[in-house]
């Protein structure tokens, strides 16, 4: 039987990772970022996934990250630390870390690059689920960026078996597929859309919320969205929604996280630094960006201004 995980509900922001310009884990303005966060009215932090540029940091950072996270969110959100990779070994590693770091749970992404079988996926998760039994565990299907799917049989057979396994974060685009999930999931297990513009759907064929990437930015406009979803009060929702979507869209103009982060440097809450092989995103992208940041009330200044 799932483990019953009252809290794992609505909006969850995936946080990026401020870098200073020399390139190190900027503490202040991530800590900033989180307490943004927490006075938007959101009550999941997901630190070092996709958007948290994890791929190009070092495992003292990526601790550095989530021990900062976990200190600064204490009390008033919950920690899912991105603890994923394509092997399981290190991503059990991983898993045991930000257990002794204190998380409440770890986001765990299909392998990527080495493309596992349905069955490779299935024992991927179930070592990691069984190395760290008493820790909820979220997996992520993304194929987009692993070239792998973990089907809608892999997820039921997981979260029926494997007691820790309690949710998964969809991000395949593949409608019929989540509905699967949705319709024949066991008591307790949790559906997550992966995708901003899919949350309002598929809360609506009944799954559990959102980890956000324009949260980052609108914090408390995406997390009253999906609560608004949560509570049935759809007329309000869609319309939050539809005035959300142009953020939504824009955030993947150029290659995630370039275009949050430059939405965020326009709003004075980080710098603008990344981790190479992510560079800045062209200036076409950066007006397109204050333009639906000003209309959301994000930024001041013309719509039409230049970053």
């Amino acid at each position: 039987m799932t483990m019953k995980i009252d809290w794992l509900r609505g909006c969850a922001t995936a946080l990026v990772t401020p870098f200073t310009a020399g390139g190190d884990v900027d503490e202040d303005r991530l800590r900033a970022l989180i307490e943004y966060q927490i006075g938007g009215g959101v009550k999941l932090i997901v630190p070092c996934g996709t958007t948290g540029e994890s791929a190009t940091m070092t495992d003292e950072e990526d601790q550095l990250v989530i021990k900062i996270t976990v200190d600064t969110s204490k009390g008033r959100a919950r920690v899912i630390a991105g603890a994923g990779s394509n092997s399981t070994a290190a991503a059990i590693a991983y898993s045991v870390t930000a257990r002794e770091l204190g998380v409440d749970a770890v986001l765990s992404v299909a392998p990527y690059y080495n493309k596992p079988t349905q069955e490779g996926l299935y024992a991927h998760f179930r070592a990691i689920g069984e190395a760290i039994k008493d820790l909820p565990v979220v997996i992520y299907n993304v194929p987009g960026r692993t070239s792998s799917n973990i089907s809608a049989q892999t997820t039921l057979q997981l979260a029926r078996e494997v007691e820790n396994i309690v949710a998964t974060k969809e991000a395949s685009g593949n409608l019929s597929q989540m509905m699967e999930i949705l319709r024949d999931r066991p008591a307790h297990f949790r559906v997550l859309s992966g995708d901003d513009s899919f949350a309002f759907s598929l809360i609506g064929l009944g799954a559990d919320g959102l980890v956000s990437v324009a949260s980052n930015e609108a914090p408390q406009l995406m997390s009253t969205m999906v609560e608004l979803a949560l509570a049935g009060k759809w007329d309000e929702a869609r319309a939050l929604h539809y005035r959300l979507l142009p953020l939504m869209e824009t955030n993947f103009i150029e290659s995630s996280p370039g275009p949050v982060k430059a939405a965020l440097a326009m709003m004075g809450l980080i710098e603008e630094n990344f981790r190479l092989p992510l560079v800045p995103v062209k200036e076409s992208s950066r007006v397109r960006l204050r333009e639906v940041l000003f209309e959301l009330g994000l930024v001041k200044g013309t719509s039409h201004a230049a970053a």
